[in-house]
């Protein structure tokens, strides 16, 4: 990239400032030898004038205008060549044809009233003519053919196309050197940035990018540092996620190990102290399977929202089931459940995996709830959404915990989770059942006073907005 991007500024300087050399050393001895044909015209029409005035034209002698012919013919170290309308030569500042008949193609186009102008490179001379007209019928009485060099303007033009050489070299250097350190500056941070993708291709995410200079360059490197934030999120989440799946696997069957060992020591064991161990071992079975079966669901959820059953369902009604269904719970617990619906709401969803989601935090709000408490499940809905609450007495959830909470495995309250036979896993699939209905879900808690969880989801699958989370 810094190869071909420094052979373009290359091409945008020195190829540009080559071109103006050349463009303008050529404009400059167009522009001289336009000048040099001009004074040569001036100076005809001029001398012309005496030639008609003086009958010069019609075989007089003028010492006068000699001398100004000889004197011009002199001053561009050229040829002054005077006919009349026969193309005898009454004047020629050489004299070697004074006197005779010089039928030329210029004098030829001359007497048919047309003029030339032609550059001889080879002898560098300018050769022009001039018509003389009458000044009573405006025929033509006469020409003025020319001969002039143009040697001094050679010699200037290659004076200043040699000073021009010499700045443009310069110039260009200055130009190459400073593409090069542009080069460099501008490809310096894609050099930064890829080595920084290969310390993250080696799984090191404790790198950041800071890169200096143009806004977009800036703006890149913001946004690369926001993603290498959230890698760093993403991999200390997966790290931690191992960590507690090993906890929570090992966990059970490191307490049926021991109970095992402990029979195994106690051979002759009475038959209570077997049938109290089996219980407690078929308990950690029981949970490991949970965790298991909780794992597999989650892991399903994370790979795509296409095994998704969509259809119409009666969000009352499957409220109203998950209520019946969760009663005797909450009666255990001396908490009433309630369901308060303002219309009825009939969605696009998964049936199955929505009424997993709610019962989850129905669930959370009864196991965390105070004797006496309650639980309340909302239901309302507009144009576009289905709205759904559950709100609690409990306990309520530290401000600092918060934003956690749906996080895989974390507790509040580790102690009060595991007796409660809880895995860590439900508010995660929770949320990852609402987002995969293209839902939102938010949650609004102070300790000691409940908690209120709040779930918007569309009410048609065709609504993809997404609502941050």
């Amino acid at each position: 990239m810094y190869a071909r991007f420094l052979v373009i500024m290359i091409m945008l300087t020195v190829i540009p400032v080559i071109v103006v050399q050349v463009f303008y050393t050529r404009y400059f001895i167009d522009l001289v030898r336009n000048n040099r044909s001009d004074i040569a015209r001036n100076y005809a029409a001029v001398i012309s004038e005496e030639l008609l005035a003086s009958g010069y034209l019609g075989g007089t002698t003028s010492d006068t205008i000699d001398a100004e012919l000889s004197q011009f013919a002199h001053m561009y170290n050229g040829r002054v060549i005077v006919e009349d309308a026969s193309f005898v030569v009454r004047a020629d500042t050489h004299g070697m044809i004074t006197g005779r008949q010089l039928v030329s193609e210029d004098a030829i186009l001359a007497m048919q009233n047309t003029e030339v102008s032609v550059y001889n490179t080879s002898t560098d001379m300018l050769r022009l003519t001039y018509v003389i007209h009458s000044p009573e019928d405006e025929s033509v009485s006469g020409l003025i053919l020319m001969y002039l060099s143009c040697a001094d303007l050679t010699e200037s033009y290659r004076s200043v196309a040699q000073s021009m050489i010499i700045i443009m070299t310069i110039f260009s250097i200055v130009l190459i050197i400073l593409s090069f350190v542009l080069s460099h500056s501008l490809t310096k941070p894609f050099n930064t940035m890829s080595s920084t993708i290969n310390r993250i291709s080696e799984g090191k995410f404790d790198q950041e990018v800071s890169l200096k200079g143009f806004t977009e360059i800036e703006q890149i490197s913001d946004a690369f540092n926001r993603m290498l934030s959230r890698l760093n999120e993403l991999e200390s989440s997966r790290q931690e996620f191992v960590s507690n799946v090993s906890h929570e696997l090992k966990t059970p069957l490191t307490s049926m190990k021991i109970m095992a060992d402990s029979l195994n020591m106690q051979p002759d064991a009475p038959v209570e102290l077997y049938r109290e161990f089996m219980q407690d071992i078929t308990s950690e079975i029981d949970r490991e399977n949970t965790i298991i079966s909780d794992l597999l669901a989650l892991v399903k959820m994370d790979k795509t929202d296409s095994d998704l059953h969509i259809q119409p369902v009666n969000i009352n009604e499957m409220l109203e089931l998950i209520r019946k269904r969760l009663k005797p719970i909450a009666a255990r617990r001396d908490v009433e459940i309630s369901l308060d619906a303002q219309s009825e709401v009939i969605m696009e969803c998964d049936e199955v995996k929505l009424s997993l989601a709610i019962s989850n935090l129905v669930e959370n709000a009864i196991k965390y709830n105070i004797a006496g408490g309650w639980v309340n499940m909302a239901l309302s809905k507009d144009e576009k959404y289905c709205y759904i609450t559950v709100t609690d007495s409990g306990i309520g959830i530290p401000q600092e915990s918060q934003e956690k909470i749906f996080e895989r495995f974390y507790r509040v309250d580790k102690a009060r989770s595991r007796e409660s036979g809880g895995t860590g896993l439900g508010l995660a699939i929770t949320k990852n059942v609402i987002m995969m209905h293209k839902g939102s879900i938010v949650v609004a808690s102070k300790e000691d006073e409940g908690s209120k969880f709040s779930i918007r989801i569309p009410l048609r699958r065709e609504q993809t907005e997404e609502v941050k989370a």
